[in-house]
């Protein structure tokens, strides 16, 4: 099977794949890099490439894209509720986020920047409440450890002890 792919050269040091969520395949490339060695790196990764495809093919799927009106509907709700749990679990880590924002990002549920503000994807609101909470203790430890080290999971497992079933909810 071939591969489609596209080569995008920029000044970056190394080269990456990515594969984007409407199955589109982009080799990222520093400017020295020849077409053939992005070929071989495609050919090199073939199997996780299609697998990450597959993935995004299911996820489609198993959630279908929303309305403008349901879109707006998951957004009054998560700003209703999230700055609420926000504020509940902060308290119980010892933590206080600079900024607290709800989008309505596709493909994350939330995140952390460096500064420690957390963001959310309105999208949370189409899972359970422990599924959400999860999601806001997760941002929330990557004040204390902003990283995934063993570190970072004991803080998430302080707060929640069951926090493997609640992750396990949102690939549901």
């Amino acid at each position: 099977m071939n591969i489609e792919y596209s080569v995008v050269r920029s000044s970056r040091k190394t080269l990456a794949i990515q594969v984007k969520s409407d199955g589109s395949v982009i080799v990222r490339a520093p400017f020295g890099v020849s077409d053939s060695a992005a070929a071989g790196a495609i050919e090199r990764r073939k199997e996780w490439i299609i697998k990450t495809k597959e993935r995004f093919l299911e996820r489609k799927k198993n959630r279908p894209e929303l309305t403008k009106e349901e879109e707006d509907e998951l957004m009054q709700r998560a700003k209703a509720y999230l700055p609420d749990r926000v504020a509940y679990y902060s308290k119980i880590m010892g933590v206080t986020p600079t900024k607290i924002t709800v989008t309505r990002a596709k493909t994350r549920f939330g995140s952390c920047s460096g500064k420690n503000a957390v963001s959310f994807s309105c999208r949370v609101m189409l899972y359970s409440p422990e599924a959400a909470d999860y999601v806001v203790v997760h941002e929330l430890a990557h004040i204390k450890q902003h990283n995934h080290s063993p570190a970072f999971w004991r803080e998430v497992e302080k707060t929640l002890p069951d926090f493997k079933e609640r992750e396990a909810l949102l690939r549901r």
